[in-house]
């Protein structure tokens, strides 16, 4: 229950209150904080807290027609969801469809959507608690996390790294408050890296002491 409602928490402070605000009108730095909870921490723990039987249930009807159950048991495997996830990441940090994403509310919320879907296929791997689509192997969740948490960093780096303002629309914005938009850029790009570390590293070593311990057994 409570990573239940720690997930949820996380997606409600991400999507409404002060920080969505912060991140639609002026900190690039604070967009940047809604999509870590939205890709690194509301998924895993919704994941962790579902009972296998809730989500077989729901899982069960879309997976009858066997063009759909093909394609979510392909999708739910390692490569193409991280592959997906990477994409994702990559795609919507670009300047023009971030821009857009937060001048349009429409866009913004598909970028969320996007952002949430790809995550959610990236933790399956690893903390799915479905018998019809079940994680992989603790020995292939320990290789897979150690390649988890690389797009996420390559997208920071590149945002720490850049030596002008990338996003137009928080230059503007900058601007207007007096905020140092190249700091809080380069703030928001430390703020992705970083976790992108650390939340992997976690996950990594549950997943060593679970398999350990069911190898002992």
């Amino acid at each position: 229950m409570l990573a239940l409602g720690l997930g949820l928490l996380a997606g409600l402070a991400a999507t409404t209150g002060p920080l969505h605000d912060l991140a639609e009108r002026l900190l690039f730095s604070a967009h940047m904080i809604q999509h870590l909870l939205l890709m690194l921490v509301t998924p895993p723990l919704l994941l962790a807290a579902t009972p296998s039987w809730m989500i077989d249930a729901m899982l069960a009807p879309l997976l009858r027609p066997r063009l759909l159950g093909a394609a979510a048991r392909w999708l739910t495997r390692p490569v193409p969801a991280l592959a997906l996830y990477a994409a994702a990441l990559a795609v919507w940090h670009l300047p023009g469809p971030f821009d857009r994403a937060v001048a349009s509310p429409a866009w913004h919320a598909t970028e969320h959507a996007v952002l949430v879907a790809t995550a959610f296929l990236a933790w399956w791997p690893v903390l799915s608690p479905s018998r019809l689509l079940p994680a992989v192997h603790y020995g292939a969740q320990i290789l897979y996390l150690f390649a988890f948490g690389l797009p996420m960093t390559a997208v920071a780096a590149m945002i720490t790294s850049a030596e002008d303002v990338l996003y137009p629309f928080y230059a503007e914005a900058a601007r207007t408050a007096g905020i140092d938009a190249l700091a809080d850029q380069r703030l928001g790009g430390v703020l992705m890296w970083v976790p992108a570390g650390v939340v992997p590293l976690a996950v990594f070593t549950v997943a060593f002491f679970r398999w350990a311990a069911a190898e002992a057994e």
